[in-house]
């Protein structure tokens, strides 16, 4: 192995107590209070011969037992095990108290103040890159997103537009980003069709706030400040990309997955300010991971790539953190991956320079 050190640009660390107490159904507050409820029925799933359902119950009952851990940091010993001692990994909070899901345990606030005492653990402090999130329609998100990034130190932002706002949000454009840019710190931004959702929020216009071209009014006012869309567009594009194609007949096609859509913007050479990273995505590695190999062998899109898992989502899926991890080191080879995983970030979180060049 080469002396590559790994950032994984995409974790996450919150715990149920984050989480609306109906998120994202009533029916969770049910699981919540019998915690066993889950196990029962992949065993009976498993004792009637459904091996496949109870498989998948057995990977939801795995995801929920590391979200029902008590602190972030255990979360974090976790993931740990799964890459090299030196590795470092960008912390991605959410703020999901607004969204019609019910009350969380803990607020933003708590989240961050948690998230900042792990930073400063002498063991554990060097490994993780903290950022802080926002929910731009509520006052008391936006003043504890400043207070994060201000004084905690916290050294990014990550928005969630799924949640019912667009990434030109008039407190984001006029407020948080030029914070950013003062600091000369990244945002990441969700950029796929699944994930959290807002209460009521029409299907229709969440993927409108999501879709990859919403956030250029972002990168037109503001070309120096490095945005990345997480996720490359999502497992939906680009499970359709590879089994639909795209038509050249139609005018529209290319914008409308958001695959093609991200291509296309990081090809034109005209938002150096843009990334993508991989983030669950690549957990379908056998159908996916040939496709990023041949994208990359472009020089402007892979310079822009950045390595990410989005742990602890990823317990859903079959191939563990470390399994995606080398397979992916495999696939790519050591220079590849080591523009990925250690060369990008470094830029992006602007350790070194070539951000927006």
């Amino acid at each position: 192995m080469s002396d590559i050190r790994i950032t994984n640009c995409h974790t996450h660390l919150f715990t149920t107590a984050h989480v609306p107490d109906r998120y994202p159904h009533p029916l969770v507050s049910l699981i919540r209070l019998v915690p066993g409820l889950v196990g029962a029925v992949r065993w009976g799933l498993a004792a009637v011969g459904q091996e496949h359902w109870a498989g998948v119950v057995a990977r939801l009952e795995r995801f929920r037992a590391t979200g029902d851990q008590a602190l972030q940091s255990d979360v974090l010993r976790e993931m740990l095990p799964h890459y090299p001692g030196d590795a470092r990994f960008v912390v991605l909070p959410m703020d999901m108290a607004h969204i019609g899901h019910g009350a969380v345990q803990a607020d933003l606030g708590m989240q961050h103040d948690e998230l900042a005492e792990l930073a400063a653990d002498p063991v554990l402090g060097p490994r993780i890159i903290p950022f802080a999130t926002v929910y731009p329609d509520a006052p008391d998100s936006v003043a504890e997103a400043r207070r994060a990034i201000e004084t905690l130190g916290f050294r990014g932002l990550k928005i969630y537009p799924r949640l019912g706002f667009a990434p030109d949000h008039p407190v984001l454009m006029e407020e948080l980003y030029p914070l950013l840019l003062e600091r000369n710190v990244p945002v990441i931004s969700h950029c796929a069709r699944g994930g959290v959702a807002g209460r009521g929020l029409p299907m229709a216009l969440a993927d409108a706030y999501t879709d990859p071209r919403a956030v250029l009014p972002v990168l037109e006012r503001f070309p120096e400040l490095r945005l990345c869309l997480a996720h490359f567009g999502g497992q939906v594009d680009w499970r359709s990309y590879i089994e639909q194609g795209i038509d050249p007949l139609d005018a529209g096609a290319r914008e409308r997955n958001w695959l093609a859509a991200i291509l296309d913007l990081l090809r034109s050479g005209e938002w150096p300010g843009l990334w993508t990273d991989i983030s669950y995505t690549l957990f379908h590695f056998d159908d996916f991971a040939p496709f990023l190999r041949v994208f990359m062998g472009e020089k402007r899109v892979r310079e822009r790539v950045l390595f990410g898992s989005d742990y602890y989502m990823i317990k859903r899926e079959k191939l563990s953190e470390r399994a995606i991890s080398f397979r992916l080191r495999n696939t790519l080879g050591e220079d590849w991956f080591r523009q990925i995983a250690e060369t990008n970030p470094g830029i992006w979180l602007g350790e070194r320079p070539g951000g927006t060049g």
